[in-house]
């Protein structure tokens, strides 16, 4: 099986996946290995698509003018 080495991780995020290998009962190598396989499985989508969805979740939504709720707290 092919092997990846990954040079000058900050000891943060050493200590970060650690944590994470020993809550999830792993060995370091073991959890980020979960967490790439995890990662790359996911699909990817596009910035178009992303947006599509958002604009999907806020349609026929009002919103109100912020400016007015500003105003009024700056008179405050």
């Amino acid at each position: 099986m092919p092997q990846l080495l990954i040079r000058n991780l900050d000891e943060i995020t050493i200590s970060n996946l650690k944590g994470l290998a020993k809550r999830h009962n792993r060995s370091l190598q073991g959890e980020v290995k979960r967490i790439l396989e995890e990662y790359s499985s996911q699909p990817m989508d596009t910035p178009l698509a992303i947006a599509e969805r958002w604009q999907g979740y806020f349609a026929g939504r009002a919103f109100s003018d912020s400016v007015e709720l500003i105003r009024e707290d700056r008179e405050r």
